[in-house]
């Protein structure tokens, strides 16, 4: 979600710009993981992935949201609905943050419930 709203950030749906808007709104650090990897891979451009965190941060005005073992913890409770381990951990830690989870994927809405509000 983030790569995609710094840019290209129409393609994104209307209710998830303005969640990014009206904050405070969070970046997890697995996020900045799964970008580097898939840089590293050559999977996807970001220019240089080192700069790529900060930069993004900065561009959305979002807040960095560390990865902890309460995080990792709450991994137990999800159901098996697909095996995405970036994904996975990014649900955990907006169930285990009450945020509500912004994003384009169209699996992580699955996981929506009461203890957890997806926005696509």
């Amino acid at each position: 979600m983030a790569l995609i709203a710094v840019t290209t950030p129409e393609r994104l749906a209307l209710e998830v710009r303005a969640a990014i808007e009206q904050g405070p709104a969070w970046l997890s650090v697995v996020a900045y993981w799964e970008v580097m990897l898939k840089s590293m891979k050559g999977t996807l451009d970001v220019g240089n992935p080192r700069w790529w965190w900060n930069e993004t941060l900065e561009t959305l005005s979002l807040q960095s949201m560390v990865c902890r073992p309460e995080h990792v913890a709450a991994l137990h409770e999800l159901p098996p609905v697909h095996q995405d381990p970036f994904d996975r951990m990014l649900i955990a830690q907006a169930i285990w943050e009450n945020l509500t989870l912004l994003t384009t994927d169209a699996m992580v809405p699955l996981y929506a419930s009461d203890r957890l509000r997806v926005i696509r």
